[in-house]
């Protein structure tokens, strides 16, 4: 079990916490569509790197038991004074590179469409640290595939790495103001994030350390947190939906390029920086200035009834979710499969309640069905037939019931 899918519960505690600060100070910091979107994309995120694994670590152990390198860099805990200064060397090269990966995401439009999610939201908290795109790790990997050749064992990597993904997750937050100086001009704080984080023409492709704001330092892109912070990415998303938010961009980029007048040009437009076009097209994207007092934040509402009602839904499927990821180990592959396609389907329909789509309606109600049938299934090996086809069959009606009588009253798109 990874390091981040044991932090789950720390995370949603931290969560809280900032919540009740908020809360305390009088201040907005959250839109429940948006934190649940977040929520969302997060847990996207952890139900396609189940798969991705096989990818990014696969090929990172394929190279490093092929590396001559292999076994000349000692990973015995015993011998502790060697041990902290390989993991120390390794966590500077994950850091390194992690830096490299992060800038050319923002640099590279085809990559960038595998980031741009964890910019989407028009709020900062803590749970935008979890807003995470379903496939970056399909192109994050290679980077760190040098660690490997240089004999870093995979294990040791695996451990650093997520460290260094823990910490990121802290910095995502307005509730801290300004460390200590010296504190702000070698680690990545809260401060420098909101920056990277800012669609603020200053701001944009700004502070793209994990944890060493050193690497922003010596490369040219570090900026100081100076004017207030307008969240968000240059071309509003304008949906709740994760799966739309996660492949608009690239339908978006191939549309646009197909209208380029060469084959270069259209090729330029997946390697250039995003926004690039040719000139007869109208050049690079100029950024606007921008201010809170200008921006208008995206936020169809559902209404009081089905808020709750996603809430609910949203909590059962956390839970659902959570349980998933840590018996993981016990579940057969095809088991995996099914399930993970129900979590995704699960957060599409959220999304499209939110936005008050008929299709998500008939949706949730095909879902609120194939959990029934779930429910009888396992509830049967602890309570008996009759008993689980009870509950199962008590979950369906109280679900479609409400659908039909709350919907009506819904002016559905």
């Amino acid at each position: 079990m990874s390091l981040i899918t044991l932090s789950i519960p720390i995370f949603f505690l931290l969560i809280g916490l900032e919540l009740l600060i908020t809360r305390i100070q009088g201040v907005q910091y959250y839109r429940f569509n948006d934190a649940i979107t977040n929520l969302s994309c997060g847990i996207g995120s952890q139900i396609t790197g189940i798969f991705m694994r096989f990818l990014t670590i696969g090929v990172y152990i394929w190279i490093y038991d092929h590396t001559p390198l292999k076994g000349w860099i000692p990973g015995d805990p015993k011998q502790a004074g060697l041990y902290l200064a390989v993991m120390i060397v390794l966590f500077l090269g994950v850091d390194f590179f992690y830096y490299w990966f992060h800038r050319l995401a923002h640099e590279i439009s085809v990559i960038w469409g595998s980031h741009v999610v964890h910019h989407q939201s028009e709020e900062y908290n803590l749970t935008v640290a979890l807003r995470q795109a379903w496939v970056q790790g399909a192109f994050s990997w290679v980077f760190y595939l040098p660690l490997a050749a240089l004999g870093f064992d995979p294990a040791m990597f695996v451990t650093i790495a997520s460290i260094q993904t823990l910490y990121q997750f802290w910095i995502h937050t307005k509730v801290i103001g300004r460390m200590p100086r010296w504190f702000e001009y070698v680690f990545n704080s809260p401060s420098h994030h909101r920056v990277h984080h800012g669609v603020n023409p200053k701001y944009i492709d700004k502070n793209h350390a994990g944890t060493l704001i050193i690497w922003d330092r010596v490369f040219g892109t570090f900026q100081e947190e100076e004017e207030e912070v307008v969240y968000g990415i240059t071309t509003q998303p304008k949906s709740w939906n994760p799966i739309l938010l996660n492949v608009e961009y690239w339908y978006d980029l191939a549309r646009e390029a197909g209208k380029a007048g060469s084959m270069r040009d259209s090729l330029r437009m997946f390697y250039r920086a995003p926004g690039w076009k040719p000139a007869e097209m109208g050049g690079m994207l100029a950024y606007k200035e921008i201010t809170p007092a200008t921006f208008e934040k995206y936020d169809a509402k559902a209404s009081a009834q089905m808020t709750a009602y996603i809430f609910i839904q949203f909590v059962l499927l956390l839970a659902g979710t959570s349980a998933f990821l840590f018996g993981i180990k016990e579940i057969a592959f095809p088991a995996r499969v099914a399930i993970s396609l129900l979590v995704i389907f699960s957060v599409l329909n959220i999304g499209g309640l939110f936005e008050s789509r008929r299709w998500a309606i008939w949706a949730e109600a095909l879902r609120a069905t194939v959990i029934a049938g779930v429910l009888w299934f396992f509830a049967s090996k602890y309570m008996g037939n009759t008993y689980a086809m009870l509950a199962a069959g008590v979950y369906l009606l109280v679900v479609l019931t409400w659908l039909w009588t709350h919907t009506r009253k819904l002016n559905l798109n």
